[in-house]
């Protein structure tokens, strides 16, 4: 019984500290007033870069749609890193009023890509944005971007969010997106830390951005090296979270899988490689937003918490009243389930609390063993270029 006690308490102690961590951010995250920000008048110099790897199903729709911005077209260029590309793509692609860099790696990297572009491109600019090649800009984003970065910020975070939620998957992708976009954006800025940036959606300023870039070693996880720099050297990220990016969903269960497991190697890979240093300037320099970040690294995936702690807190509360146990922490337990729960009841916006979504819910279990898989197939998938392909029938709303 001592044995079963110790596995007990050390279930809840993990758990625990996990869902503590995301409760905390998800309750401040109902406190989260936009700022709303003036650009005093002053028009910044933009450049949209979109590196794109085999894109050629997407990209026109996108290069287009990114020239519909409600800002001034003389002081904004849409940039394409073309990868891989077919010919007519291309051909397309240079019909339009855009630049459209033409790239070719032995092993592909979105920060080789960016990197080519920013040392190929001749123009002066202010501020580079960043986009997936299947995203698409709300009419005001560049307006919104220009405005908050005129009161000095290094980097901002726009609102990524769904452009599609026409199946199950799409729709758990969705809910994902938005439970971070609460508890990793909103939620920190609330507490006065720096929101997590994405990938893509983000701007930064230009001259800034080039220098960090230049410095990238990673092959998958660029934005997690970059953001552990500038949280190290003390710069703030903040968060807009009317500044829309609609980024396309994953469609079937296997793109699920081998997503989710490139991001959790890039930030086992970030957390073994930062964690002591970030203890470090936690101590010696006071430099919260630094350690958090390395924290947030090693915290179990949201879809595989909430699994462990239900399986956990039922399998637990029936074994204790099987055996008797008299050292019984089923309190505990129904304390934990319930705090877990509640975390993503704060987190979930309420648009989600409808017939679509509690059908998406069937699909869950089967997410959480694909989560499981990626677990155990991490190894080395930082190290190797995994693309997401998309769709143009993507836009389509079920």
């Amino acid at each position: 019984m001592l044995v079963f006690n110790i596995i007990q308490v050390i279930l809840l102690s993990l758990l625990g500290l996990a869902t503590l961590y995301i409760l905390i951010f998800s309750v401040a995250s109902l406190f989260y007033k936009q700022k709303k920000y003036s650009d005093n008048g002053n028009i910044k110099k933009i450049a949209v870069l979109i590196p794109g790897y085999k894109e050629d199903e997407v990209i026109v729709e996108v290069a287009n749609a990114a020239l519909q911005q409600d800002y001034p077209s003389d002081f904004y260029d849409v940039v394409i890193i073309a990868d891989s590309f077919q010919k007519e793509t291309i051909s397309e692609l240079k019909n339009l009023p855009i630049s459209v860099i033409e790239v070719s790696f032995e092993k592909s990297t979105k920060s080789k890509a960016l990197n080519k572009a920013m040392a190929t491109l001749e123009r002066d600019y202010d501020i580079a944005v960043v986009l997936d090649a299947d995203n698409v800009m709300a009419n005001d984003f560049l307006k919104l971007i220009n405005a908050a970065l005129e009161h000095g910020f290094i980097a901002v975070q726009g609102h990524r969010t769904a452009k599609n939620t026409n199946n199950s998957w799409a729709i758990l992708d969705a809910i994902s997106e938005e439970i971070n976009n609460n508890i990793f954006r909103k939620g920190h800025r609330v507490l006065g830390l720096s929101s997590a940036i994405i990938g893509s959606g983000m701007a930064f300023q230009y001259h800034y951005f080039k220098t960090l870039m230049a410095t990238v070693t990673a092959v998958g996880g660029f934005d997690k090296e970059i953001e552990l720099k500038m949280l190290k050297e003390g710069n703030k990220i903040v968060y807009l979270n009317d500044a829309m990016v609609f980024d396309e969903k994953i469609q079937k269960a296997e793109v699920f899988g081998n997503q989710r497991r490139r991001w959790l190697s890039a930030q086992l890979h970030y957390f073994k490689k930062d964690i002591l240093n970030a203890c470090k300037h936690l101590v010696m320099k006071g430099n919260v937003d630094y350690f958090d970040k390395a924290i947030q690294f090693i915290q179990p995936p949201r879809i595989l918490l909430l699994g462990a702690v239900i399986l956990c807190s039922v399998s637990f509360v029936m074994l204790n009243f099987w055996l008797d146990n008299q050292n019984s922490y089923s309190d505990y337990w129904g304390v934990l389930l319930i705090a877990c729960v509640l975390s993503f009841v704060f987190s979930v916006p309420k648009s989600f609390y409808n017939s679509k979504t509690l059908k998406a819910l069937m699909s869950l279990p089967k997410g959480m063993f694909m989560m499981l898989l990626s677990l155990l197939k991490i190894k080395g998938a930082n190290k190797t270029f995994i693309h997401t392909q998309h769709t143009s029938g993507s836009k389509k709303q079920a």
